[in-house]
This record gives structure tokens, C-alpha cells and sequence, in this order.
């Protein structure tokens, strides 16, 4: 199994959205192996042109002269050229008396590029898994693929997710499994409000909405979707709020600044009414005139009854 199908299968098992953190603990080992073929294929490929060039006399030549440029040999105007000369150290010509100093600083040195070398490993073991999990998310999301789930980027981590155009299909079914997760309307304001105008103190909240809500935070805290944010530098020190990652989680958000703006809401809601207009100008004209105009009988009857 490669390590893109693990990758996979780990995040469809997954309730909760798996980090790269998560990912490198369980499959960083099998990364590194991988990492590991490829420099040594690559190094391979390299050595088999390099055979090939020297079985091809002509490439063997071509090499012979970029070898003869590097390496020049000596004339009677550069008599030095092509000769090494080696000068005596003055650092190793003399004894010095802090050997031990000396040693401790190639120990200090050879520590910390072990942490340079360990931190470079770690880079590329996250560059390595987050290019298999793009290659991962566009596959699920190319339309050839016909495939009714996606990977989504959500609070930190990645988990499966169900395409927004098959949500209606699997709604039904899911209802039936479980109850949804019920908010009254009040609940949904005070969210809405700690939402976007976190961090949040409860009489802010209770000024935005016109109504205490002290008791709908409450209910919110239960439910672990909002949490206390410390306290605000006031007079009084009330507590602030903000939402946590159970609220990403649960409404499949990346992050707060995913929200819709108060521009995408009105938008929305313009698109609402015009549909709305457009439901009334379709409607047949007869249920217009029998609403207004009841038959006679029933008129009848009515008028008997009140009689």
C-alpha cells in the first residue's frame, strides 16, 4: 500500500480532522523511506548517463574538453598553474593551551547542526505529505472522478467531507440516524454575535441583541461551542467569549474568516425575494380569484352559521 493510500485511509477513519502533526508521528518513518528511494533512484539515473556518456565516444570527448578547461596545465608564462602549494598552518604549527575550550565548541557545533539537519528533515517530511494530500484533494475534486465525497481543510486538519450538491440526497438518511444538532433561534443570534465580533463580553452580546443572554451562553458552553477568552481590561472585568474548534467543526469551517460577510448575506437574501416574486407572478390566476372569491355554497353556509 503506498503511503497516499494510507494517508487516505487514515483520514476517511477519522472522526475528527487529522493534522500534519498526526500524519508525520504515524507515517513519518514510512515518508522518510520513500524520500530515501527517490534520492537514491535519482542518483541511480544519474549514474546511468554518466555510464552512457563514456560508452559514447563522442559525449566522451565533449567531457574530455569541459575537463581540459577546469584543469589547466602548466605553461612557461604560469609556471604555478596545475602545482599545489602547501603553506604551513600557523594554527597547527604551534601548540596552544585551550584544547579543551576548542572541544567544546566542535561539540557545540556538531549539536547544533544535528538540530539544523533534524529541523531540514521535518520541512521536507511536511512538504512531502502536504503534496500528497493536494494530490489527494484533487482527485476527489476532479470531475472525471464522479465521487460524492471530498477532502476539506477544516480547523487545522483535513477530513472527509460529503460534495455540497449531493447534501440534499444524504440529508434524509442522516436524519434518520441521529438527531442534528438543534439551535433555537436565540442560540443562533448570541453565535452569530460571539462569532464575529470575538472576543466578546456577555454584556456586549446583550447590547447587540437587546435582550439578556446570559442563559443562552450558558447552553452554548455546554455545548462546547463557544469557550471563556480570559477577561477585558475594564471596570468589572466581565468574561470574554469566542468560539472553539468544536464550532469549526461542527458548521465545516477552515477557520472564522470563512464566515459570509454581511455583503454575501444580503445578496442572499435579495436572491430569496426575487425567487419569491417570481413564485407569485407564476402562480395560476383561477387560485388567485377562488381564494378571494369563495364559492357561493360555502358563502352560504357561513352566513347560516353566523345567523
Amino acid at each position: 500500500m503506498s503511503l497516499k493510500a494510507k494517508i487516505e485511509a487514515v483520514i476517511y477513519a477519522s472522526e475528527e480532522p487529522v493534522t500534519l502533526a498526526q500524519l508525520l508521528g504515524l507515517l513519518g518513518d514510512e515518508a522518510q523511506a520513500e524520500l530515501d528511494r527517490a534520492v537514491s533512484a535519482q542518483q541511480t539515473l544519474s549514474l546511468n548517463e554518466t555510464e552512457a556518456a563514456e560508452a559514447d565516444p563522442t559525449l566522451l570527448a565533449d567531457f574530455d574538453a569541459t575537463a581540459g578547461e577546469a584543469v589547466a596545465e602548466p605553461t612557461s608564462e604560469n609556471p604555478d598553474v596545475g602545482h599545489t602549494v602547501t603553506e604551513p598552518n600557523p594554527q597547527t604549527a604551534e601548540p596552544t593551551d585551550s584544547a579543551t575550550d576548542s572541544s567544546a565548541t566542535d561539540a557545540a557545533a556538531v549539536d547544533a547542526a544535528a538540530a539544523r539537519a533534524e529541523r531540514a528533515r521535518m520541512v521536507r517530511l511536511r512538504a512531502h505529505f502536504r503534496v500528497l494530500l493536494d494530490r489527494l484533494i484533487a482527485e476527489y475534486a476532479a470531475p472525471e472522478s464522479d465521487r460524492g465525497l471530498e477532502i476539506r481543510e477544516v480547523a487545522g486538519g483535513f477530513r472527509f467531507a460529503t460534495k455540497p450538491e449531493y447534501h440534499d440526497a444524504v440529508r434524509g438518511f442522516v436524519r434518520t440516524l441521529k438527531p442534528p444538532l438543534k439551535l433555537t433561534l436565540q442560540s443562533l443570534e448570541t453565535l452569530a454575535v460571539v462569532a464575529y465580533k470575538q472576543p466578546v463580553t456577555a454584556p456586549e452580546i446583550s447590547e447587540i441583541r437587546g435582550v439578556d443572554s446570559s442563559g443562552v451562553l450558558g447552553s452554548l458552553l455546554a455545548r462546547k461551542l463557544i469557550a471563556t477568552a480570559g477577561r477585558k481590561h475594564v471596570i468589572g472585568r466581565p468574561i470574554l467569549y469566542k468560539t472553539t474548534r468544536e464550532f469549526l467543526i461542527k458548521f465545516g469551517l477552515k477557520d472564522v474568516s470563512e464566515l459570509p460577510s454581511i455583503e454575501e448575506f444580503e445578496k442572499i437574501a435579495g436572491q430569496l425575494a426575487e425567487q419569491e416574486e417570481m413564485a407569485m407572478e407564476d402562480a395560476p390566476l383561477e387560485t388567485v380569484e377562488t381564494a378571494e372569491n369563495p364559492p357561493a355554497e360555502e358563502t352560504e353556509i357561513q352566513s347560516g352559521e353566523n345567523a
